[in-house]
């Protein structure tokens, strides 16, 4: 089993654990799952205070890097509230990073899309993640990438966000 502890990983074997730890069949998929959201997190993190950005509006921007989307559609996906959602518009269109404009197919709806500064910093912000991401994905082959990814997939599906 792997651990963190104090930044470093420790890598438990079964004569380390004492008798009174009970695990259950999951835990080792749990404790993984929880240590890889916490070094993703802390990436994002990062690159969004390099930026003056919350994780949050971080996100938007990827999420908006390539389309164009109501604000009730992507309040749904980031699983915010509309009046969440509309107050954090308003700041990043504040800034000059994103605007509002009406929808192509539907006259009466308004939607959110990067203005050309939204976009450039999005394009940054995304290359320092991949940057960050890389060197962990870089062991894996291709076939391990992609199901990596069906499995996080399936993960979200489930309700996990």
């Amino acid at each position: 089993m792997r651990m963190t502890v104090n930044g470093r990983v420790v890598h438990m074997t079964d004569d380390t654990l004492t008798d009174r730890v009970v695990r259950a069949p999951d835990d080792d998929v749990l404790d993984a799952l929880a240590q890889t959201a916490h070094a993703v997190t802390t990436v994002l993190t990062r690159v969004a205070a390099e930026h003056d950005l919350s994780l949050t509006q971080l996100r938007v921007l990827a999420i908006l890097r390539d389309r164009r989307l109501r604000m009730s559609v992507l309040a749904d996906y980031l699983g915010l509230e509309r009046s969440t959602m509309s107050g954090l518009v308003d700041r990043a269109e504040k800034r000059g990073l994103l605007a509002r404009g009406p929808s192509a197919t539907d006259g009466r709806a308004v939607e959110v899309y990067l203005t050309d500064e939204g976009l450039a910093l999005a394009e940054r912000g995304t290359s320092q993640v991949r940057a960050a991401l890389e060197p962990s994905t870089a062991a894996l082959t291709a076939a391990e990438r992609r199901r990596l990814q069906t499995l996080l997939e399936k993960l979200v599906d489930a309700g996990l966000h």
